[in-house]
């Protein structure tokens, strides 16, 4: 029994020797393997009487019990030295401060959005919204838009299946709300009464197939809308004046309106502001297009253009928000840049 106790220690003494796990199955094999020790004295036992095999294989057994047993501690022990040192390489302080997650703010662009509508709404414009892929008679027909313009042409819209196309402004919704206006004031109109002023503003995305420093394949646009019996050219002035000032938070600007021509109104002028202070003093910007609603258009309305009259005014949500917070690209806005956008929080 000396010998097997002196092959015991042994396994023991290889096994706490080896310093990986394969080292550890090398020494495995030494003893338990094929042709390990223990194995080996497996095999010599035929050569015994059956007395014999009854007590050397009992003790045998013992033996390679007790290597098995020191096999198993050593691979605990191994597996767990590894488990501290990944731990001790993944350690984390607690005592240091945590990372806060970074709260998210409204798009420039949505801020002015809200702005225009705050403003128009205290003037007592509705705000109307509707599809943004639209059919031809909304988008160009009830507009006065002759079937040769360009803006029809597939150079400089974009169409899509049935006939239908992404708007090329916010225009169609005017047509929309008025029409429907007008359907709802029917009776009282037929009976004689005055139809309620229409008044209101149409912002939303729009598209046209353009892409540069000052535009953009989708843009955002708020068009502006209000038709009744005694609203005149004047009107028009004084209401986009006051938006101006009051959207710019300063009356230090001038506005100037210069004619131009729009299928949709006549006569028409292309707006125009001047800052009096700041880096674009002195300088003419184009912000909006406007005119009087024309006669055809009013028609379409399902009213009297001889009874009834008005203005019409489309300006770029983008380029506002551009002069407002001093951008000079307005790819910026739609590149999602965190480091830009987090400005305006």
């Amino acid at each position: 029994m000396t010998e097997l106790n002196a092959i015991v220690e042994s396994a023991k003494a290889a096994f706490g020797q080896a310093a990986t796990p394969a080292d550890l199955e090398n020494a495995k094999a030494q003893f338990l393997g094929k042709t390990g020790r223990i194995t080996e004295l497996m095999k010599g036992m035929a050569a015994l009487s059956v007395d014999e095999k009854k007590s050397r294989g009992a003790a045998i057994n013992l033996s390679k019990q007790s290597i098995e047993a020191a096999l198993t501690e050593r691979r605990a022990a191994l597996a767990q030295a590894e488990l501290d040192l990944q731990l001790k390489a993944e350690a984390l302080d607690v005592t240091l401060p945590g990372r806060k997650r970074g709260t998210g703010s409204l798009h420039p662009v949505s801020l002015s959005m809200e702005r225009i509508e705050q403003i128009f709404g205290s003037m007592g414009f509705d705000v109307a919204d509707g599809p943004e892929i639209e059919n031809d008679w909304y988008n160009f027909g009830a507009l006065n838009f002759p079937e040769d313009h360009p803006a029809r042409a597939m150079h400089d819209t974009f169409y899509v299946e049935g006939g239908k196309l992404l708007r090329t402004h916010t225009s169609p919704m005017q047509n929309r709300y008025a029409v429907q206006h007008v359907k709802k004031h029917k009776a009282a109109m037929s009976a004689g009464e005055t139809m309620p002023e229409i008044r209101v503003i149409a912002p939303g995305r729009t598209y046209r197939v353009d892409s540069d420093a000052t535009h953009s394949p989708m843009f955002h646009q708020v068009e502006g809308l209000w038709i009744g019996q005694n609203v005149s050219f004047k009107d028009l002035k004084v209401v986009f004046t006051d938006f101006c000032h009051t959207f710019f938070e300063t009356k230090d600007l001038e506005l100037r309106f210069r004619p131009s021509y729009f299928p949709f109104t006549e006569p028409s002028a292309e707006i125009d502001i001047q800052f009096q202070a700041g880096p674009l003093a002195g300088r003419w910007l184009e912000v909006a297009g406007s005119g009087q609603v024309h006669p055809r258009v009013v028609e379409n309305f399902g009213l009297d253009p001889e009874q009834y009259i008005g203005f019409a005014f489309g300006v770029g949500a983008d380029r506002l928000t551009m002069l407002r917070y001093g951008v000079n690209d307005l790819r910026l806005f739609f590149d999602g840049d965190v480091r830009f956008l987090s400005q305006f929080q």
